[in-house]
């Protein structure tokens, strides 16, 4: 036996080296897959759905002031809530099958409170009506006639929310009553706008009109919790746009922040988000767009989607600027 220590040392080295190549091959491939992108994070942040930066502007007006997360969402979630040119959110949404204009919306701040409201019609402003249940009431969630009395209680104008432009859409898209569901219309949708300040306190907030002319009484993926959108303090946030029967049955918002919660980048959260989707739906994930935005407490952003043509507004280190994002299915 050879007992010299130098030998000794450098037989080991090599056994171990010959052993470890042999065996981390697939190992190291799949902690490469799980490595941040180069990029770095920087609070304050916000980041939205489609090209609203008009939104993430109203919400970084109040984030380059040293305020709330929170506020700043609501207050960039009310910006396409009150633009009659936005036909799937807010004031000028498309109706549903029978003319009428129904609203959903949630809204999380940093301590996991949250509001929620559905089936809202004559109100123009749900988030804030959200808003006002989480900060008001017990409840996390009204509905249809008992959120218009809250919202009217709580001193909320009611409306006409039907504009020319939808009710015209509405009575053309009578003659053949057909419901088809269109891969990012007009490059909009639901809006989900997620933010962290710079104190790190993390919210989150979504609203929509929902789909054009559905079924009366059909409900989205955009107000229920961990669906279309979740924010969690100690992770960061998500929220989702596109078909929101397909987010519903995944609960994708809440998966990307868990995902990020067991140490992945936004960006590759929500990248194996969109690839199980893919993978459980495979028919219906090449048929409709889902598409999902993250922020993390470290300000390190994310957006991902089925199909490609989403695009998303990011305001950020003063500068408010909209990026093409990835997705999982190519041109």
């Amino acid at each position: 036996m050879d007992q010299n220590p130098k030998s000794r040392r450098t037989f080991l080295q090599n056994t171990f080296l010959g052993g470890f190549a042999a065996v981390s091959a697939d190992f190291l491939t799949k902690i490469a897959a799980q490595a941040a992108p180069p990029s770095k994070g920087r609070l304050p942040v916000v980041i939205a759905t489609w090209d609203n930066r008009k939104a993430t502007d109203a919400a970084w007006q109040v984030l380059a002031r040293g305020g709330r997360a929170f506020d700043a969402v609501e207050a960039g979630a009310r910006i396409p809530e009150a633009d009659p040119e936005d036909t799937s959110v807010g004031y000028g949404g498309f109706p549903d099958r029978d003319g009428n204009v129904t609203l959903d919306a949630c809204i999380m701040d940093e301590f996991g409170n949250a509001g929620s409201i559905t089936y809202l019609q004559h109100i123009m402003h749900p988030i804030s009506v959200a808003r006002r249940l989480l900060e008001k009431t017990p409840h996390v969630m009204l509905s249809g006639d008992g959120a218009l009395e809250f919202a009217l209680s709580e001193g909320f104008k009611k409306e006409n929310l039907l504009t020319e432009t939808a009710r015209l859409a509405w009575e053309n898209w009578k003659i053949k009553s057909e419901y088809k569901p269109v891969i990012n219309t007009e490059r909009h949708d639901t809006i989900g706008i997620v933010a962290v300040d710079a104190q790190q306190r993390v919210a989150g907030a979504c609203t929509t009109s929902g789909m054009a002319f559905k079924m009366r009484g059909r409900v989205g993926d955009s107000p229920v919790i961990g669906a279309g959108m979740f924010a969690d303090n100690e992770v960061g946030a998500a929220a989702a746009t596109g078909l929101g029967e397909m987010v519903l049955k995944t609960l994708g918002s809440f998966l990307l922040v868990e995902e990020m919660r067991r140490g992945k980048h936004p960006q590759k959260a929500a990248e194996e988000v969109v690839r199980r989707l893919a993978h459980k739906y495979p028919k219906e994930a090449r048929e409709n767009q889902v598409c999902y935005v993250a922020v993390d407490r470290k300000g390190r952003h994310g957006a991902f989607s089925l199909q490609p043509g989403f695009n998303y507004a990011l305001y950020q280190a003063g500068v408010n600027t909209v990026h093409e994002a990835g997705s999982f299915f190519r041109k």
